[in-house]
């Protein structure tokens, strides 16, 4: 057993086809597969679609699971990244390059104007980053992966990653001070 594994007990359990356990993991993991997919799609349905392409891999494959290869958080981000990278080449393969520019799904009626304007930029220009900029971006300042983790599940070093991450950033900061400018 993988005692650095949290998931572990929970993933066997589901292998066994334990209906509570599902339930508990689906009850863990889906806000943050959601979050992610949502951030990576731009769509609601398109981000409910993937949550529910992932919960039936894992079901699949929880009883073929083996502890100490790769931490489950690690393995199940992969299949997000994965399924959600798929979705947005057959976007490009239908639309060309040009993606819409999707409304954020979930308005906060509570912030103020300026918060919210500040949080579409920030969207904004997170979406406009390149793609594995953006993805680590969002793994390890979204879904709060530590470095080594996103490295996995980006199959690469994590030097690789830090790279990623700085040019990210630095790009975010030159988009962001530009728009706060217009602001």
């Amino acid at each position: 057993m993988d005692d650095q594994d949290p998931d572990s007990i929970l993933i066997e359990r589901v292998g066994r086809g334990e209906t509570a356990a599902t339930r508990m993991l689906v009850t863990a993991k889906l806000p943050r597969i959601l979050g992610l997919a949502t951030r990576m799609l731009r769509d609601t349905a398109e981000a409910e679609d993937v949550a529910q392409e992932t919960f039936v891999r894992v079901w699949r494959h929880a009883a073929a699971w083996q502890p100490g290869r790769a931490r489950f958080d690690t393995w199940l981000h992969t299949v997000v990244l994965n399924l959600c990278r798929d979705r947005l080449r057959r976007r490009r393969e239908v639309t060309g390059d040009a993606m819409p520019d999707l409304p954020d799904p979930t308005p906060d009626a509570e912030a103020g104007l300026l918060e919210q304007e500040r949080g579409r930029a920030v969207s904004k220009a997170v979406a406009a980053l390149p793609e594995r900029q953006r993805e680590a971006i969002l793994l390890v300042h979204y879904q709060e992966l530590s470095g080594g983790e996103a490295a996995k599940a980006l199959e690469i070093s994590v030097d690789a990653l830090e790279s990623l991450l700085a040019r990210g950033r630095r790009t975010l900061r030159a988009q962001l001070a530009t728009r706060e400018d217009e602001i």
